[in-house]
């Protein structure tokens, strides 16, 4: 499996961002650039050693607690997100949606940023983006979160050509 870099930002998470009303350029550039660092674009949709699942390797358990702390605060939002998801496998295997829901797992990966309140009304360059990922991007897994690794992942996924399929 695999996206094109243009495909996941204009199909996949300006959409998200759009209907949620929270669009903006940096959110949308810091989902690319984690999607980038996770899986490599959907190239690596599970990780055996992290447990990670889909394009931005969200463990099962972290799933659970953004649901059960976090959307839990806010009705509206969780019945939204709730929305995105398949409505018989959901009930079956909602974690199987991270990996099959594209749609989805962007929006669990933007909880995550959305818990963490960032500020993303600012244009920010790729280091700042490296930075708000390595400080705030905690997707249970438990995996180092090297700034200059995702800095050199956006650059070569992201920046360098938004056209090219990566798996």
């Amino acid at each position: 499996m695999g996206i094109y870099v243009s495909d996941l930002r204009e199909l996949i998470i300006k959409p998200y961002l759009n209907g949620l009303g929270e669009y903006s350029e940096v959110a949308e550039n810091l989902l690319l650039g984690t999607a980038a660092q996770e899986s490599l674009m959907g190239l690596h949709c599970y990780c055996e050693q992290t447990k990670g699942l889909g394009l931005y390797r969200i463990t099962a358990e972290k799933h659970v607690e953004l649901w059960d702390n976090y959307l839990v605060q806010f009705p509206e939002l969780a019945s939204q997100q709730r929305g995105l998801a398949s409505q018989q496998q959901f009930l079956k295997n909602p974690h199987a949606e991270l990996i099959s829901n594209m749609t989805y797992a962007t929006g669990m990966a933007w909880m995550i940023y959305r818990r963490a309140d960032i500020d993303t009304s600012k244009s920010l360059d790729c280091a700042a983006l490296a930075q708000l990922w390595a400080a705030h991007f905690d997707n249970g897994t438990g995996s180092p979160r090297v700034a200059e690794d995702f800095m050199q992942t956006y650059r070569k996924l992201v920046m360098d050509d938004s056209k090219k399929l990566v798996a």
